[in-house]
């Protein structure tokens, strides 16, 4: 990241850091059906929201900055520092990058690559022989690939939360939450007796919980 005084209107950041997340992210989850399109449309969107404020125009600052200046008198608003809002909203001293927050959205960040790259893992050979995914993190819970993307999420709003992002945050969880269902429901079609019995052993988000609730809501789309 840039650490000098200004560190906004660097479009060329924001076309770099963008594309590499969005293709790092691609690599695993290689959407194929429209579902899957819209499900990594909605993450690439976040993405780019994160880099246009980080890199480009500090949206959040700009509509903050009254109350900031305020609040924050000595605040340096064109700083990039200034952009990691949690460091300063907690009154944190020095550099915000060795703050407990960012070195756990890095924590965050890395583990939901981590998932993300064994789900698809799994998944992938369980595509090819026509089975059922139950290996691997699909051993744990039903949809890893959706908590690894919930993971990177949390991650960078640990990091550099913004308006538009802590919006799209719950928006997304939600698309998640709702494709889950979508995604079981086509496999008790294709996998019948065989998916019930992994679903009732599995829980569909929280290792270790097996959502009864969850499961009232299949056939809802």
């Amino acid at each position: 990241m840039n650490h000098g005084e200004t560190a906004y209107g660097l479009w060329s950041l924001v076309i770099l850091n963008s594309a590499i997340f969005i293709l790092f992210a691609f690599s695993f989850f290689k959407p194929a059906t429209a579902r899957d399109w819209r499900t990594f449309g909605a993450f690439a969107s976040f993405i780019v929201a994160l880099f246009v404020e980080m890199y480009g125009f500090p949206l959040t600052i700009y509509l903050l900055s009254g109350w900031l200046q305020t609040r924050f008198p000595n605040l340096d608003l064109l700083s990039h520092n200034s952009g990691h809002l949690w460091s300063t909203l907690l009154g944190e001293k020095g550099d915000p990058h060795f703050g407990v927050l960012h070195i756990a959205s890095y924590a965050f960040l890395g583990m939901g690559f981590y998932l993300l790259s064994n789900a698809w893992n799994v998944l992938y050979h369980a595509q090819r022989h026509h089975s059922l995914a139950t290996t691997g993190p699909y051993a744990y819970v039903r949809h890893p690939q959706y908590i690894a993307f919930a993971m990177i999420l949390l991650g960078f709003l640990l990091q550099w939360p913004t308006l538009l992002t802590l919006l799209m945050f719950p928006i997304l969880l939600m698309m998640y939450g709702r494709l889950a269902v979508t995604e079981e429901n086509e496999m008790r079609k294709l996998f019948g007796a065989m998916y019930e019995t992994y679903a009732q052993k599995t829980p569909r988000f929280i290792p270790g919980l097996v959502s009864k609730l969850g499961d009232e809501t299949r056939g809802n789309t």
